[in-house]
């Protein structure tokens, strides 16, 4: 089956042409985006660098609406969601959560973090349906409302629907990876305030799938 890589990415010329290139050598991949969220930094530039092909937009749609422009300008049927700020990343990780989707056992996998760090790795015992570690089929994928408005809420969207209309997911224990935190980042203050935010979206996108 055709596979697509989407990295949405904002402000992450650190890490994301590591990334790009780790995906790039997987065989099974056959196109790698990354969707440059308003980023005002090298992300662009050092994603091509390493071989991405980039849809740079001009204004920040959150995080939900850059992974649906990345599947709107793609044709694949299974789709590779990783996140720009990972640390540690393997092709093994990349087949880890293809596989369990590639050979049809089911429609979605989810990545945990395990050994990657503490912050990290207690993040996803206590909130594992928020792991922006994801292959999808393309056909649920497109089922899903509210996706392009849901912003950091799109990994509560994704896992709640799937949940709620009982659809084959399996988490994949992913060893040894992590990210970069928010505030060792932007710093302490900023990054507090930017985990604020992404928490008010995520909370919303719960409300919002759960009223519909």
């Amino acid at each position: 089956m055709p596979v697509v890589a989407i990295i949405p990415a904002l402000n992450e010329e650190k890490t994301v042409g590591e990334i790009v290139k780790v995906v790039k050598s997987v065989d099974m991949i056959k196109k790698v985006i990354v969707v440059s969220d308003g980023s005002t930094d090298n992300t662009v530039i050092n994603a091509k660098k390493n071989g991405a092909k980039v849809i740079a937009l001009k204004e920040n749609v959150g995080k939900g609406g850059a992974m649906s422009i990345g599947v709107n300008s793609c044709k694949e049927d299974i789709i590779l969601f990783l996140d720009a700020d990972l640390v540690g990343l393997t092709e093994e990780h990349v087949h880890q959560l293809l596989e369990p989707v590639i050979n049809g056992q089911y429609q979605m996998s989810m990545g945990i973090f395990i050994k990657g760090g503490f912050s990290t790795d207690a993040a996803h015992r206590i909130a594992p349906f928020l792991t922006g570690q994801r292959a999808i089929k393309r056909e649920l994928f497109n089922k899903i409302p509210f996706v392009e408005v849901s912003r950091y809420g799109v990994e509560m969207a994704l896992t709640r629907y799937t949940d709620k209309n009982k659809i084959p997911t399996i988490k994949v224990k992913l060893y040894n990876l992590t990210h970069v935190m928010k505030e060792n980042k932007l710093g302490f203050f900023k990054g507090f305030v930017m985990r604020l935010k992404m928490y008010k979206e995520i909370i919303t996108a719960l409300i919002i799938n759960i009223i519909k």
